[in-house]
């Protein structure tokens, strides 16, 4: 089928066109990771999920896409917790790095193609910070500290419009922190007591959090890359800074052609966030209301607008998903039921083309810089047109276009959909199971009828009374 051209909106550029690659059809993104010292909460689920989905929807396009996605396990936060417990920076890192990839496993996101981690690529941040004050856009200070020097980059706040002047004004250097300018920022920072030090030519010490992802992205990726992602409150400073470190060590621009920040999660209207204790921890999340129902929520509203949480709106994504997934598993036990459509009547033919027209909405919304409500308003549409034709009995060819349609389209975001076809051994046996249950109903033995829908519902064999007769799925 024909599928439209990708459309993205552009952060820095602040407009939407037509994805163009730097090296078609393959595609190079990078998208921000984990700062692993706690449990990642929904907040942090959310842009996991989406660009997940990104990627997954590229590669039906056609595209080859590199998705690198760091570990930044070394931070603040990370020896302040080490500290705390009395171990490793290391193993605080390893615990909740594995804590991560287990919460995002859960609501199904794929690995990324590369995980670096920060540690593992040191030396590779020393050659970056070495070259740019070869350059000319850094310095180092006496205590073995090392700034960018924004002054340097003409074109600094060009992603997030944020001017010099309007940082400069009211801020002021620290006496003894070697700073030239309030505005500069550190790529290299001394070691301090008890704190983890690797060697470098400016004294032990350890790198700042915004070079760790450009010197990742030149050994991964190279000097410039398709697309960057990463949430709304990383545009300033971490994304702002990247471009000014990175362009001006590899003199290229632009080093991204796409800027992606997907908007925030709220709760009552303000960030989910552990300083201020309303977050909510992606596997009790999971546990509380279901994996696939929390990544329905997440893709519940277009990305780049705020996410507001609350369990109503969880379970009410958690009920649609149902819906379709209902809907599928029907109308595949309505296909099994009956032979092939050899006619369509009008009222066929008109549902057949509202699946086809809800399919195509699908691929209009998804290349519409990924308009993720669109898409689903258009899942939504597809499963009221399967139960339609399971419900009213109408043409099997019909039923065949909605499950092909809901099975592929669910697959593209990420929704688990259960294998539809049941081996030809169980299939004889759930028949004979339901012929037994009917010659109960028949003679009025209502308790062993009952006993055996029961049983077969434990095992996730639905069963389903029109009349006379009974039709039976295998529930996701």
């Amino acid at each position: 089928m024909y599928l439209p051209a990708l459309r993205l909106s552009d952060t820095l550029r602040g407009v939407k066109e037509e994805f163009s690659p730097l090296d078609p059809p393959n595609v190079r993104m990078y998208v921000c990771g984990p700062t692993v010292y706690d449990v990642a909460h929904i907040g942090h689920a959310r842009p996991a999920v989406f660009f997940d989905v990104v990627r997954s929807y590229m590669e039906r396009l056609g595209y080859r896409v590199s998705l690198v996605t760091n570990v930044t396990d070394i931070d603040d936060k990370i020896i302040k917790r080490a500290n705390e417990e009395g171990v490793s920076f290391r193993e605080v890192a390893e615990r909740y790095e594995r804590e991560y990839f287990e919460a995002m496993s859960m609501l199904g996101v794929s690995l990324p193609t590369v995980v670096p981690r920060a540690t593992d690529y040191i030396d590779d941040m020393i050659r970056v910070v070495e070259g740019l004050i070869e350059r000319g856009h850094a310095y180092a200070t006496e205590r073995g500290d090392v700034y960018f020097d924004v002054s340097t980059f003409p074109e600094y706040g060009k992603l997030s419009k944020v001017r010099v002047e309007e940082l400069v004004a009211g801020a002021r250097v620290e006496p003894g922190e070697g700073k030239r300018s309030p505005e500069d920022f550190a790529l290299w920072k001394a070691a301090a007591p008890g704190e983890p030090s690797w060697p470098s030519p400016w004294g032990p010490g350890r790198p700042g959090w915004h070079i760790e992802c450009s010197a990742m992205i030149l050994r991964l990726l190279g000097p410039q890359i398709d697309i960057h992602g990463g949430g709304q409150d990383l545009v300033f400073p971490h994304h702002e800074n990247e471009i000014a470190q990175m362009e001006a060590y590899t003199g290229k621009s632009p080093f991204v052609r796409y800027w992606m920040h997907v908007g925030l999660v709220t709760v009552k209207g303000e960030k989910m966030a552990k300083s201020l204790k309303n977050y909510f921890a992606v596997k009790v999340a999971a546990e509380e209301f279901g994996a696939e129902a929390l990544r329905a929520f997440l893709l519940s509203a277009h990305y780049r607008s705020p996410l507001e949480f609350s369990p109503e709106a969880v379970r009410a994504a958690g009920s649609r998903l149902e819906s379709w997934q209902s809907a599928l598993m029907r109308a595949e036990a309505y296909l099994r039921e009956s032979g092939p459509s050899h006619s369509l009547s009008s009222e066929d033919l008109e549902l057949r083309e509202k699946i086809l027209s809800a399919r195509a909405a699908f691929f209009d919304a998804m290349s519409d810089d990924f308009d993720t409500p669109k898409a689903l308003a258009a899942l939504d549409a597809i499963s009221a047109a399967a139960s339609k034709v399971t419900s009213e009995s109408l043409a099997p060819n019909v039923a065949a276009e909605a499950v092909a349609a809901l099975r592929d389209l669910m697959g593209v975001l990420g929704f688990e959909v259960v294998p539809g076809a049941a081996s030809a051994e169980l299939e004889r046996v759930v028949n004979l199971l339901v012929q037994v249950r009917s010659e109960l109903r028949r003679r009025k033995i209502w308790d062993l009828a009952d006993t055996i829908r029961s049983r077969l519902g434990e095992l996730g064999i639905r069963l389903e009374d029109r009349g006379e007769e009974t039709v039976w799925w295998i529930e996701g």
